[in-house]
């Protein structure tokens, strides 16, 4: 009987966690979005600074990394990599927008940012799942839980099932 019972306990403790991930999913899609925001800041105020001098943002960039400085060509380099992050972040933030809920997890899993990822971890704060998402990886969890958990009793109970021969 305990044995039954610490079957159903990892259950719910996998569903509970189990249920996180659509959670998790949509706060890394939150700092995705910030990223997203803070990148296309910065290479607007370059872009604003070109325009003033009256040149192209392809310009301005070749100016700043053909420059014999040190800290200026590497600034250009720095401003030619965000620009190339931004793209990327901005296609994955599409593609989130665009897929179904369930679509989202799997493309949090294929196609992400680890630096956001990471942070987004970090940062993590568990919450009651409310979506179809959060309650279909609950059920998911716990039916995992309670086939990987009787799968692991089954060889005691099978032995305490035996008839016993007395002599």
């Amino acid at each position: 009987m305990i044995l039954k019972r610490l079957v159903f306990a990892l259950a719910l403790f996998l569903a509970t966690l189990a249920s996180q991930v659509p959670e998790y999913a949509q706060q890394y899609r939150q700092r995705l979005g910030g990223a997203v925001d803070e990148l296309t800041r910065i290479i607007a105020a370059f872009d604003a600074d070109a325009a003033r001098l009256a040149i192209s943002r392809e310009t301005g960039l070749e100016r700043l990394k053909a420059n014999a400085d040190t800290f200026v060509r590497q600034r250009g380099e720095q401003i030619e990599s965000d620009i190339a992050r931004a793209e990327r972040l901005q296609r994955q933030l599409q593609s989130y927008a665009e897929a179904g809920p369930f679509h989202r997890l799997a493309l949090l899993v294929r196609d992400h940012d680890a630096d956001i990822a990471r942070r987004a971890f970090q940062a993590f704060e568990p919450a009651v799942p409310v979506t179809s998402e959060g309650l279909m990886a609950g059920m998911a969890g716990f039916l995992l839980g309670w086939i990987g958990g009787r799968a692991l009793i089954w060889p005691v109970q099978r032995r305490r099932n035996r008839p016993r021969v007395t002599a």
